[in-house]
């Protein structure tokens, strides 16, 4: 069922990195420190062991001749004796910062008062080390200030390329849905491992992932359809769409607990993997994915999740609040409403909230309000910001430089979340009663291979899926439902069929192509099948309670 070509090929060699133990092996060039200590004659033999691992120590008796140093030349790292004559080992430090901002210092001293370490760690020293002290305790400081990023570089695509044939035999041999949520699950961890490194071996993650998502569409056209129309076989996997309230929301609050959702739109697995440390001493953490629908598209899952319903069901029993494709007005103003719907559906007779929130200044209001919310069952609230993000970088040139690729893209989620209102509202929620669930509707995947498709005018404009009457593709470049129906999708006409891009494909118009293509080509966009979008964060989080 897979080529394994791919997932099997060589992987590249490995070049040496610091694990030999010398300065010159972790890197192109010596190592160069600056010591500073008034009885530096009585430290001639760590001298001459960190010379012999292959440092250049230049050495220095007093805090005076360490700034005119520092001033001359610049220094990987700088080991400072606190008790000198004259100018203190801290007054040094000050001076040493203002000239040289960025190097690191290591302080060795004496002494052993808090007030002293408390000084210098105030003055973001590197490290703190108590004499007498020996030479492995300095290699080890100089390894953690000097050579961590090569070291770990080393390390981490050390275990990468002997986890490589076991990832690969992993996903030739996924065979459910549990198996894909584990291959996903490890690809990602690799790829946040590897991206704080220099390391080669990304694009080697890179390919992997790509067959990986190959392999998993395959899965997803053999399976989804008996997935949707089997919704009702108890415990049928996966959880989708149109169960998070039914088997996440109704279970709490069957058991007398309050549930605050959260649904952050557009949400991958690796941007939760950032946010998770962020919040991970504020929470307990029960972290679990589910499948989105097709399309991974807010009008389609975020509409199936608060309906609890398929999109064609949403079609039929409600007309008034399903918006359909062509239609000029959003497709997410009727959330609240569905979510009405389904509590009176299954006679559930729970209060709840309904807020939306697009900007800082939205989610500061929410934080104000959340004591007035405490009466209610359920509170829910969605977040917009990364949705706008994607589609920003999709617009903008300036923001597409700022996420330039999946890393950049999370550190911008990461410094949204440190420095809005979003996070107040977590800080808040731990005071709080509630049990929290945070998801999303669907993912995003970065696109890159054009796949040309014909349509009429009154095809739908997304990238990742099209549906309409006149559609013309190649049916082996695509997922294709000719029968909506079946696929519990709405069908504006009789003839009407639905058609996927899978992995890291998109849809190109063959009029103006060229320029289509390049406008598009490396955005994040959603609405296919992907790992990235259809197995997305289902989390619930108790809040910790502090003694």
């Amino acid at each position: 069922m897979s080529n394994k070509t791919t997932s099997r090929q060589p992987l590249p060699s490995l070049t040496g990195g610091v694990g030999g133990g010398s300065a010159g092996s972790a890197g192109s060039s010596v190592a160069s420190l600056l010591w500073i200590d008034d009885e530096i004659e009585l430290l001639k033999a760590h001298i001459l062991f960190l010379e012999k691992k292959g440092y250049a120590v230049d050495t220095v008796t007093n805090g005076f001749d360490a700034i005119d140093r520092c001033r001359e030349k610049t220094y990987d790292l700088i080991l400072l004796d606190e008790n000198m004559p004259g100018l203190s080992g801290l007054e040094t430090l000050q001076r040493i910062k203002e000239v040289t901002p960025t190097t690191p210092v290591v302080m060795v001293t004496k002494s052993e008062e808090e007030n002293i370490m408390d000084q210098a760690i105030g003055s973001k020293i590197a490290d703190y080390l108590i004499k007498p002290v020996n030479p492995t305790q300095i290699l080890l400081s100089l390894k953690k200030n000097i050579h961590q990023r090569e070291i770990v570089t080393e390390q981490t695509q050390t275990a990468y390329q002997q986890d490589f044939g076991k990832m690969g035999m992993l996903i030739d041999d996924a065979r459910s849905i549990e198996d894909w949520v584990e291959v996903y699950r490890r690809l990602v961890a690799w790829e946040l491992q590897l991206s704080e490194t220099d390391s080669g071996m990304k694009e080697m993650l890179a390919m992997q992932k790509q067959e990986a998502n190959r392999l998993f569409a395959r899965f997803i056209e053999r399976n989804y359809l008996d997935w949707i129309n089997d919704a009702e076989t108890p415990g049928r996997p996966p959880v989708m769409s149109p169960d998070i309230f039914k088997r996440r929301v109704f279970p709490l609050l069957d058991k007398g607990e309050k549930v605050f959702l959260i649904v952050i739109d557009n949400f991958r697995y690796d941007q939760w993997r950032i946010l998770m440390n962020e919040i991970a001493d504020l929470f307990h953490i029960d972290e679990s994915l589910y499948c989105s629908i097709l399309p991974t598209a807010t009008q389609y899952a975020r509409n199936a999740i608060f309906s609890g319903l398929m999109p064609n069901i949403i079609a039929e029993m409600f007309p008034d609040l399903w918006v359909d494709e062509d239609s000029e007005e959003g497709k997410n103003l009727n959330e609240a409403p569905l979510i009405q719907t389904l509590f009176k559906r299954y006679r559930r007779q729970h209060t709840f909230t309904y807020n939306k929130v697009n900007d800082s200044a939205a989610a500061e209001r929410l934080v104000q309000k959340l004591p007035q919310m405490e009466k209610y069952d359920v509170n829910v609230c969605v977040l917009n910001f990364i949705d706008m993000l994607s589609h920003a970088r999709t617009e903008s040139r300036m923001v597409r430089e700022l996420a330039s690729n999946e890393a950049a893209y999370r550190s911008i989620t990461l410094s949204w979340f440190r420095h809005s209102a979003v996070a107040d509202l977590f800080r808040a929620l731990t005071n709080s009663d509630y049990h929290i669930i945070l998801t999303t509707d669907h993912g995003s995947i970065r696109c890159q291979n054009p796949v040309r498709v014909k349509g009429d005018k009154n095809t739908n404009t997304n990238l990742r899926y099209k549906l309409g009457k006149n559609l013309d593709y190649n049916p082996k470049e695509v997922f294709e439902i000719t029968n909506p129906q079946r696929a519990l999708l709405p069908s504006p006409n009789l003839s009407t069929r639905y058609i996927f891009a899978r992995g890291d494909s998109f849809f190109a118009y063959p009029n103006n192509y060229n320029y289509y293509v390049s406008y598009y080509r490396d955005t994040f966009q959603h609405g296919g099948i992907s790992m990235e979008e259809m197995l997305i964060p289902l989390v619930e989080l108790t809040p910790r309670k502090r003694g």
